[in-house]
């Protein structure tokens, strides 16, 4: 065996591996320092909101207050963005790291096969044509020490190979964890942004309404005080069902369930109403390749990933079979484009098919049927038992709040109460709203 081949043998395949660069820890720490900006700034707002809030109600403080929502909103929305981009950031070094990673691997698996190739071929020589090929008899005993070596390396360099793959699946797994955490916070974004033109359509109401005089608007808040036909005729925002709820249906549909499962009926009208509004995109999509979990939009449009294959195909199937629906021509939500995550969430809870398969059989003893995600009854039922399993029959406020969160984002870990506490913030402020309508329902 030639010596330059086996000293290139070992410095090509033994020497270590190196990970892929961190990515610029000078960048990282200037969106820290804006995120920590942005965060004072908002804290100083929600301040100046709640002092004015417990002042008198008059028609300034009235502008004031909405005006800093707008304000606290657009600080969010920027908050958002900030994160997200920072998300984006760990995605593509994520990714980075796992294209290198691969070539590694690939590139190692290749030389480690030329290796074996070699010992192998050099094994099949007798001993006498390997001790006459050398020039010196030093020669033999050079190629047998350094055939040992390479057999002691082979087994190091698959050992490596194998550190490496470990290594690989943890990164795809971070990168899974990253994606996820994005579309979380693009769902929150579409939420900000919604509450924010809201906001600025009920100042400029207010304004054109009132026309800046007091008198104006105690006259408006006298007329703001609910009627309960009005209520009642106003129809739920659902998304997804073949038929909407007025209101005043929804409400007894949710003091029903919360009968059945101690979750406060207006806790449950608001996390429905705010998970089937987000994206607007509820039942828009149908999926039509089990195997990669594409499908299309509504319209005929082809979309990748309506569905996670490994994950949720599935379920959905065994769902749809059990219900005897075509599986093909069920709407579920597409996933959001800008984010490219899965969708494939059923029904006005939007839950997800394995997520569904979880609390199905629950729902089925309460209800005595096989449950349905698109039944509206249901999706209620599985919604409020979910609920209660995180906290929410408790009914104090931050059992609520957290519940609300683990609904979205799967726990309420203390990260994910500073990261996302938008979202419980806003189903919290949906419910009182509703609370207060369900008090005039009732005549309360």
């Amino acid at each position: 065996m030639n010596k330059l081949f086996l000293a290139i043998v070992f410095l090509a395949f033994f020497m270590p591996f190196y990970g892929e660069a961190l990515s610029s820890s000078e960048e990282r720490a200037l969106l820290e320092q804006e995120l920590q900006e942005l965060e004072k700034q908002i804290e100083s707002i929600e301040g100046d909101i709640t002092k004015t809030a417990k002042e008198k109600k008059t028609f300034q403080n009235e502008v004031f207050i909405l005006r800093s929502k707008i304000k606290k909103l657009d600080l969010e929305i920027k908050k958002s963005n900030t994160i997200i981009g920072d998300l984006r950031e760990q995605i593509f070094d994520t990714t980075n790291s796992i294209t290198k990673t691969e070539v590694d691997i690939v590139e190692k698996r290749v030389r480690l096969g030329e290796v074996l190739q070699r010992i192998y071929q050099e094994d099949q020589k007798s001993i006498a044509e390997i001790m006459f090929t050398g020039s010196e008899l030093s020669d033999f005993f050079n190629n047998i020490a350094a055939l040992d070596a390479l057999s002691a390396k082979n087994k190091e360099l698959l050992n490596n190979i194998e550190e490496l793959s470990l290594y690989l699946q943890g990164q795809k797994g971070a990168l899974e964890s990253e994606k996820g955490e994005e579309e979380n916070f693009v769902r929150i974004q579409i939420l900000q942004k919604t509450e924010s033109q809201n906001t600025k359509v009920n100042t400029e109401y207010l304004l054109e309404v009132t026309k800046g005089k007091e008198s104006e608007y105690k006259k408006l808040l006298a007329n703001k005080q609910a009627q309960a036909s009005e209520i009642r005729s106003r129809i739920f925002e659902l998304i997804g069902v073949p038929k909407a709820p007025t209101f005043g249906e929804a409400v007894e549909i949710a003091q029903m369930i919360s009968n059945q499962t101690g979750v406060r009926a207006a806790l449950l009208l608001a996390v429905l109403t705010q998970e089937s509004s987000i994206g607007k995109n509820v039942g828009q999509c149908y999926l039509t390749d089990v195997n990669t979990g594409d499908g299309a939009t509504v319209k005929g449009t082809y979309v990748r990933k309506v569905m996670k294959p490994t994950r949720d195909v599935q379920p959905f199937l065994q769902i749809t079979k059990e219900l005897g629906r075509d599986p093909f021509s069920t709407a579920v939500s597409c996933p959001i484009p800008s984010v490219g995550g899965y969708g494939g969430a059923m029904g006005p809870a939007q839950f997800i098919p394995s997520t569904w398969i979880i609390f199905k059989d629950r729902i089925a003893a309460i209800k005595g049927t096989t449950p349905d995600p698109w039944d509206i009854k249901d999706a209620f039922l599985a919604s409020a038992v979910y609920l209660g399993e995180l906290g929410a029959t408790k009914q104090t406020y931050e059992y609520e709040w957290c519940a609300a969160l683990s609904y979205f984002s799967g726990n309420c870990s203390l990260r994910n109460q500073v990261r996302y506490e938008f979202y419980g913030d806003s189903v919290m402020a949906i419910a009182a709203r509703y609370e207060q309508d369900i008090k005039t329902l009732g005549g309360n």
